[in-house]
């Protein structure tokens, strides 16, 4: 892509979280700003906590990026919402809910360094990439609009409804303030950022739902996760012709891996499959208890916490991810077990719902936990009969993230964006997936 003075653009990418040795939200931040690197002009624009970190990663501090300091309004808040979230790990509205507090002092802090310069025409765009959550505004977008240059929200996910069959893992999570959560559409401030953004990149249909009618017309839909293929860049090579299935994530309630031992069961006692449980957390000694209740021991391994960059060693030694989530609104792990060409089996909700077709994987509806268990049990049963006929849907399952979600592509498909914000008069709004596979509809296999 070039300007109209046959440059790459000049942006601002402002991510506040955006931090190459973290996951999570932190990463996608990181990932997606130096990708675009390649098609852009980059000055990234992140919180003084990352700051380390992307020194060591090798950008140099003043040319590469800027570090703002905002600790003085973040720390003291970040503590009141450790206190108010009631447990590592859990409450995670009520965290959204506190930075929605803190953010605004942030791009205060960005227009206080950076206001001159975007009036002086020094950048083509600004791009604000994280926060991520569609609840926390961006007052920065209207004073961007005001001298002329198109300013860029997102990708923005999150805030999916919880299933109404599993009122009491919501209870358990202590997400109190989600019965709420629609409230943020009244903050003052919200509709200011969306009308002053010359786009708006949604991570989920469900978040595009979300957006005004008067605004939908912005919206351009891009899963906010991505591939890094230097991270993931194994082929899954499982052997023998037992089925041999995985589970990453924390050990939560609402990531549902006691409905994959109960799903599993029969199968592991009777040695049909085996099964990886990658990942720590509260219920870690429930579900050792869970399955020698089930009397499963045998094929199943607690791995418990490993580094993200060896997740991919284990993952790649199986046929399937097993991961009944019931609520995730990105799926990163599922864009990675396709990346090595482990077949998922997903909950059909939400982003992996989104991010696997009928092509590249098996999807159970989210009913009740007693129908996500059978679902499970039934595909687990088919798929042990002939483990090896998985093969030509987890080729299927690399070749969607090689052409949609590596990194390099996401940074194309956001290079769209930049051109169309840039001379809405010549170019189309970006229809990333127009011209192959759209997200489809779930059947059972």
């Amino acid at each position: 892509m070039q300007t109209s003075r046959n440059r790459p653009p000049r942006v601002l990418a402002i991510a506040e979280a955006a931090n190459p040795e973290w996951v999570s939200v932190p990463l996608v931040g990181w990932s997606l700003a130096q990708a675009l690197r390649d098609v852009a002009d980059v000055h990234l624009v992140t919180q003084v906590r990352n700051r380390d970190a992307i020194l060591r990663a090798g950008l140099v501090e003043g040319k590469d990026f800027t570090a703002i300091d905002s600790e003085a309004v973040a720390r003291p808040l970040w503590a009141l919402a450790e206190k108010l979230r009631m447990g590592e790990g859990k409450g995670w509205t009520t965290l959204q809910a506190i930075n929605a507090l803190i953010y605004p002092w942030f791009e205060h802090l960005v227009w206080k360094e950076f206001g001159p310069a975007i009036k002086a025409g020094a950048f083509d765009v600004v791009h604000r990439i994280t926060p991520l959550s569609p609840t926390i505004s961006s007052p920065i977008a209207r004073k961007v609009h005001r001298v002329g240059v198109p300013f860029v929200l997102g990708p923005l996910n999150g805030g999916v409804p919880w299933p109404k069959h599993f009122d009491a893992e919501r209870r358990a999570e202590k997400e109190w303030l989600s019965y709420i959560r629609s409230a943020y559409k009244h903050l003052p401030g919200r509709n200011t950022a969306l009308k002053h953004a010359s786009a708006i990149v949604v991570g989920s249909h469900h978040t595009q739902s979300e957006i005004p009618k008067a605004y939908q017309d912005k919206t351009v839909y891009i899963p906010e996760n991505g591939i890094d293929p230097g991270r993931f860049n194994k082929i899954a090579k499982p052997t023998g012709d037992v089925l041999k299935a995985c589970f990453v994530g924390r050990l939560v309630p609402y990531k549902g891996a006691d409905m994959l031992i109960a799903a599993a069961a029969d199968l592991l006692r009777s040695g049909r499959m085996t099964l990886d449980i990658i990942g720590d957390g509260p219920m870690l000694g429930d579900l050792i208890a869970q399955a020698k209740s089930l009397g499963c021991e045998t094929g199943l391994k607690f791995h418990k916490w490993i580094d993200h960059s060896e997740v991919q060693t284990l993952l790649s030694k199986s046929h399937i991810l097993s991961f009944p989530s019931i609520r995730e609104f990105g799926g990163g792990v599922v864009l990675e077990a396709m990346a090595l060409g482990v077949v998922p089996v997903i909950v059909d909700y939400a982003g992996p719902g989104e991010l696997v077709t009928t092509q590249t994987g098996f999807k159970v509806p989210c009913g009740s936990r007693d129908e996500i268990i059978a679902g499970f049990h039934t595909i687990f049963e088919r798929l042990a009969e002939n483990p090896d006929a998985l093969a030509p849907i987890a080729a299927t399952a690399k070749a969607r993230v090689d052409e949609y979600f590596l990194w390099s592509r996401k940074a194309n498909q956001i290079r769209d964006v930049y051109e169309w914000t840039l001379d809405k008069r010549q170019a189309d709004k970006p229809d990333i997936f127009a011209a192959g596979l759209r997200p489809i509809s779930a059947t059972m296999p």
